[in-house]
Parts: structure tokens; C-alpha cells; sequence
């Protein structure tokens, strides 16, 4: 816990990839294709995507936590690209915050072993931009969950400073929301890297070893696509994230059929993740 995500990820050499590339199982849907995997340049950029957790802040943060033993640790990893405006900002600052405190979700995590999760809540742009908006949190009921959720609400992307922001880089999100699990203060029988996006990667890494590890280390992937105003409909953005992103047990991608369905989508996805008994709520 003491050490910098950017020190961890210095640590793995080049021949981490190389193993990564030649022996990580194949996932079960069809991965995004990509470039071939070149070890120092993608290095390079993993070090970028954690830079914003290497700093003293962030330790103290980490340092606060007790070891906390939870039946899901969910990680969510919230776009804040140049391209989220204002209205989307809201719509995923404000429907994170609902949905943690919603009657459906405060009965699900009651319901399992421990009746906890874990939750962290970051924002992520291009590759080596994002930051933590709500450290590693412990919610066992209602009260928990409103103090997570009064965070979120204050300390949440706006939408309305998007200068320098960048492109997507779901790369780079996969890679701090894998290493961010990798430091949860204790156990957990389930863990999910938790994406809310309106785009495809369009900066950093290619996907596909970013995912394939996460994978590898037991991870799942969920996504909320929020599809853009003017989408393809021959390429909707949901068949992207399932083809491209999702993976490990049990993933899957929602999409919002309008932006007010949001909360009411996310609510629904929350209740799925954070069931032990999740098949039968699907």
C-alpha cells in the first residue's frame, strides 16, 4: 500500500507483456482488433495512466483505510473526456450517487454473506489523466452509502472545465480500475472494474491486453455505454463495449435508452453486481 501505483508499474519489465500477450487465456468474447503489443511504448503509457494516484495525497488516503473484509468491491471508473458535457457529467455524478442509496441496492447488499461491498469512485480521461474522486469506502447500509454518495455529489466531474481533458482512453481506465482492485484493504469474494463511458478508445493502449489482464486476475468488467446523440446505429456503442471492453465471470454492458433512463439503468446493473445471487436477478 506504501508504494506508488507508477513504482508498481515500473516494476514489470518488458517481458511481463511479452507473458501477458502469449499465455493469458483467451476471453470468451472477441477481442477489439489492435496493433501488435510493443512493450516499451505501452510501458511508458501504463506509468502515465497511474500517475495521478502516485502523489502524497493519495497515500494518506490509502493509508486512512482499514482492512475490510466485503462480498463485492466495485470499482468505478467514470469518463470525463473532453467530449462529456455538462448534462452527462450530472447524469453520471448524480445517477452513481442514487443508485449507491436506492432502496434496491441498500436490499441487495444486505441479502449477501457479509452484507458489505467496497467502493471506489474515479474519473479518467486519456491516457494519464484521471483522479480519485471517492477513496476505497466500506458500505454496510443506508448511512454508509449517503456518506458515499454525499462525495460523489461534491467532488464529481461538472463537465464544465473540459479543457486539456483529452480523448477516451478505456485503456488506461481498465489499468488503474485492475491496479486500484489490486490494493483493495482486504478481501473480497467478487471484484469489477465498473466503466461508464460515451466513447470508444481512442487514446493510450489498445484494449485488448488491458482487458485480457484484468481477466487473468479474476476481474470483471461491466459498462454503462451512454450512446451519443448521434450514433451509428449499424455500430451502437453497446456492441463496442460487449465486444471490445466487458469480460471476466458474468459481464455484461447496459445502454440507457435515453439519457433520463440512465440512473434507472445503472440502478439496475449496481443490483446485478452487487448480488452474491445475481443470476437470479437477471
Amino acid at each position: 500500500m506504501a508504494q506508488c501505483l507508477h513504482e508498481e508499474l515500473n516494476s514489470r519489465s518488458n517481458a511481463t507483456f511479452a507473458r501477458a500477450r502469449d499465455s493469458l487465456p483467451t476471453p470468451t468474447r472477441r477481442l477489439a482488433a489492435g496493433p501488435g503489443l510493443r512493450s516499451s511504448p505501452w510501458l511508458r503509457l501504463a506509468l502515465l495512466s497511474a500517475a495521478a494516484f502516485c502523489s502524497p495525497a493519495a497515500h494518506a488516503a490509502d493509508a486512512d483505510i482499514a482492512v475490510a473484509n466485503v462480498d463485492v468491491a466495485i470499482v468505478f471508473a467514470v469518463d470525463f473526456s473532453s467530449s462529456i458535457a455538462p448534462m452527462a457529467a450530472d447524469m453520471q455524478r448524480e445517477g452513481h450517487a442514487a443508485a449507491l442509496t436506492s432502496p434496491e441496492i441498500i436490499s441487495a447488499i444486505s441479502e449477501n454473506y457479509l452484507g458489505c461491498i467496497g467502493v471506489t469512485y474515479f474519473e479518467w480521461s486519456s491516457a494519464g489523466h484521471s483522479r480519485t474522486v471517492l477513496p476505497w469506502t466500506r458500505i454496510c447500509g443506508l448511512e454508509d452509502a449517503k456518506v458515499a454518495a454525499a462525495v460523489i455529489r461534491r467532488k464529481g466531474d461538472t463537465g464544465y472545465i473540459r479543457r486539456g481533458r483529452g480523448g477516451t482512453s478505456v485503456s488506461a481506465a481498465i489499468d488503474v480500475g485492475s491496479l486500484l482492485l489490486d490494493r483493495f484493504p482486504g478481501n473480497a469474494m467478487r471484484k469489477v472494474i465498473d466503466i461508464s463511458s460515451n466513447g470508444e478508445n481512442n487514446d493510450g493502449l489498445p484494449v485488448q491486453p488491458s482487458r485480457q489482464n484484468a481477466i487473468a486476475k479474476g476481474y470483471t468488467i461491466n459498462a454503462i455505454a451512454i450512446s451519443p446523440l448521434d450514433e451509428d446505429p449499424k455500430h451502437p456503442l453497446a456492441t463496442y463495449f460487449a465486444r471490445s471492453v466487458i469480460g471476466g465471470s458474468r459481464a455484461f454492458v447496459i445502454s440507457p435508452n435515453r439519457p433520463r433512463d440512465y440512473t434507472a439503468a445503472l440502478r439496475r446493473k449496481l443490483v446485478i453486481e452487487v448480488s452474491m445471487n445475481a443470476l437470479s436477478r437477471l
